[in-house]
């Protein structure tokens, strides 16, 4: 029966006649083919993305009919955007496409098959010169209204104002998802990585081991120990600044344990906190970075392994790490400053107001400084009265946090217990001699530096609530709430710890270092690479706080750089001292913009580990940090890329530093400390 008759009975139904229902259903049939509305696309790219800049769109079909009575999906599909089309053929259901955002506001990229739309996105398109502002605010802010959270939150809610659009309404929105979306990213993120939290475990956990031996007297035991030697302030900072060096395995570890055990000394020695904190931060990073087994030598040669690997090279990436260390210009003018500084008692700028300022007045502190320690948590840490201030109960946890540090590394890197230690060590030593061979150093860079610290932590701190509670000089009431007001001490760090990453969450998805190494970066002579990368990496870390971070974007970028310009001069790049110099000066770059940055996490923690104001603590060691910097760029990365060799540059620079320091810098004037007294 033809089917315009056997519709006839239900052409009521319409206000069609029977052939014009036929029509329709024919029309319906080829607009519901599968072919056409059962193909879907997820189309990803980042969120916010620089005007001018070429970001990546990846494409994945998620839901197809290939065959139909249509016919298959046209290859290739278009991708559209601001008006503009081209081309995009699958492979597997994916594809990858590059587009080029030219307008600023929101954007809008469809995928079509068809003519039809079966996946689409949106992205926000902002002016490069805009990324620098969330950072920039938090600096001026940190710097003019001495307040570090106020500051760090209106530059997260900044950053999140102009990944929505600027927008009046946006400004609302921005505000909720400075704490919903950016704060609880920076604790938990979204990929999981527990990185965060382990700091901040970590953090607490020695806050509440400084808590429990300054309440059972072990940490006036060491006090009385050194105080009989350091009984003036040139030998109290020396003696800050030679721990400094000996707690190089982790530059957390070292700020904390460092700076809370010689506070007490340099108190008692008329050290202003600002000195004390400088000591601390001087040294933590610096040691840290360019030591041959550390937390950090993980993260820099698998960076520097990965460049390598993409360029072809058949290089150890640590042997290549050992080979940029003599170009570390500014980790080292760093360090020898610091002893210059302690040795000699002279200081200038605000930092000899600031220890003039102790030594005549007997304050410690800038007067109405921002400290992190209440008097109720001061009085908590008290030690008993009657009972013995002995060094042993705080030498030892603290020792065993180094050792199990260590140990950690080891277990977590690979190393096994029924193999001899000595057959990493000695392969180690000769490899570091003959540059191959993995040994000892292979197993720290695989290491688990995270889990080693949390291991550490709370052995160290156990161990020390055995020793108080096994002597009886505290209860083991006495002893928790000990370690609560210890771990209450770091609160402040904490919070500031967090904003501070969460700043730099904002930094990285509005592109930040991106705009500052595509401003910054091009047209550098090979002479001169080392010296603009140096300034780069400077400012970049400046900007975001993070010298991990700016290490992890930079050093993708300069290996390949260096590598095509000295192969394009016909230079072999793997043994060339421009290659090096510029891997060097990434890093030193990195730390010098962690020591001036106000929301850099290593500065933080210096100031809160020392009882010190942070903005008087950034105040006083940026124009240290500045002189040494200028000194490493002028004396020793310029002139090296010009063919002088390393060795006279550091013989160059270290006798400028102490010319400057001997002539520029005075001793502080004051009634003289009164040491060797033990404290009660």
């Amino acid at each position: 029966m033809p089917l315009n008759r056997a519709l006839r009975p239900y052409s009521y139904l319409c206000l069609f006649s029977p052939r014009s229902m036929v029509l329709l259903l024919s029309l319906l049939s080829v607009v519901t083919s599968p072919a056409l509305y059962a193909a879907a696309a997820t189309l990803t790219m980042p969120s916010v993305v620089l005007i001018g800049d070429s970001v990546q769109v990846d494409i994945r079909l998620t839901e197809s009919s290939e065959s139909s009575e249509t016919g298959p999906l046209p290859s290739p599909l278009v991708l559209r955007s601001e008006g503009r089309e081209q081309a995009v053929s699958l492979q597997d259901g994916q594809a990858t496409a590059s587009l080029v955002i030219r307008h600023d506001g929101s954007t809008k990229v469809e995928l079509l098959a068809r003519g039809r739309v079966i996946g689409s996105t949106e992205t926000q398109g902002i002016p490069g010169w805009i990324s620098i502002f969330p950072a920039l605010l938090a600096v001026i802010l940190a710097l003019t209204l001495r307040q570090v959270v106020a500051a760090l939150f209106l530059g997260v809610w900044l950053g999140a104002w102009i990944v929505y659009g600027a927008s009046f309404t946006g400004l609302w929105y921005a505000l909720l998802d400075t704490l919903q979306v950016y704060i609880l990213r920076a604790v938990v993120p979204a990929d999981g990585d527990s990185a965060h939290i382990s700091v901040i475990l970590f953090s607490l956990m020695i806050g509440g081991l400084i808590g429990i031996i300054s309440r059972n007297g072990g940490t006036l035991g060491i006090v009385n120990r050194i105080i009989v030697w350091a009984n003036s302030s040139r030998r109290g900072q020396t003696i800050t600044a030679t721990l400094g060096l000996a707690v190089f395995f982790d530059d957390y570890a070292n700020t904390l344990v460092v700076g809370n055990t010689m506070r007490p000394i340099s108190d008692r020695l008329l050290i202003s906190r600002e000195k004390l904190a400088y000591l601390v931060d001087s040294t933590a990073a610096p040691v840290s970075c360019i030591a041959l087994v550390t937390t950090w030598i993980g993260f820099e040669v698998g960076l520097i392994d990965d460049a390598l690997s993409k360029l072809g090279s058949e290089v150890s990436a640590y042997s290549f790490f050992l080979s940029t260390i003599p170009y570390a210009f500014y980790p080292i003018f760093a360090l020898v400053f610091v002893f210059f500084v302690a040795l000699s008692g002279r200081d200038f700028g605000p930092m000899y107001r600031a220890e003039q300022r102790a030594r005549s007045k007997g304050q410690l502190y800038r007067p109405g400084a921002d400290l992190e320690n209440s008097a109720g948590e001061e009085a908590a840490l008290t030690p008993p009265p009657n009972k013995a201030r002995l060094a042993r109960n705080a030498v030892i946890p603290v020792g065993t946090l180094v050792v199990a540090t260590l140990l950690g590394l080891f277990i977590t890197g690979g190393g096994q217990w029924q193999r001899d230690v000595i057959d990493y060590i000695r392969p180690d030593v000769v490899g570091f001699l003959a540059g191959e061979g993995p040994g000892l150093r292979a197993i720290i860079g695989d290491a688990d530096s995270y889990q080693a610290i949390l291991w550490a932590s709370l052995i160290s701190v156990l161990l020390a609530m055995l020793l108080s509670v096994g002597q009886r000089i505290l209860s083991l009431k006495e002893t928790i709430e000990a370690w609560f007001a210890g771990l209450k001490s770091m609160l402040y760090a904490v919070v500031i710890l967090i904003l501070a990453w969460a700043l730099a969450d904002i930094n990285a998805q509005i592109h930040t270092a991106d705009f500052l190494v595509a401003a910054l970066g091009p047209g550098l002579a090979p002479e001169f690479i080392p010296a603009g990368v140096f300034v780069l990496a400077a400012l970049t870390a400046f900007a975001t706080g993070s010298s991990w971070g700016t290490m992890g974007i930079l050093i993708p970028l300069v290996l390949p750089l260096c590598w095509a310009v000295l192969t394009a001069q016909g230079a072999a790049p793997e043994t060339h001292v421009i290659l090096y110099a510029a891997t060097s000066a990434v890093l030193a770059g990195a730390v010098w913009g962690d020591h001036c940055s106000p929301i850099s996490d290593t500065t933080i923690l210096s100031s809160m580990a020392t009882g010190c104001d942070h903005v008087d603590h950034v105040n006083t060691q940026m124009p240290y940090a500045l002189l040494v910097g200028g000194t490493a760029l002028l004396l020793g990365l310029l002139p090296v890329g010009y063919g002088l060799p390393w060795y006279v540059a550091f013989v160059l620079g270290i006798l400028l530093l102490g010319l400057l320091l001997r002539f520029a810098g005075r001793k502080s004037e004051g009634a003289p400390a009164t040491a060797g007294t033990p404290l009660r």
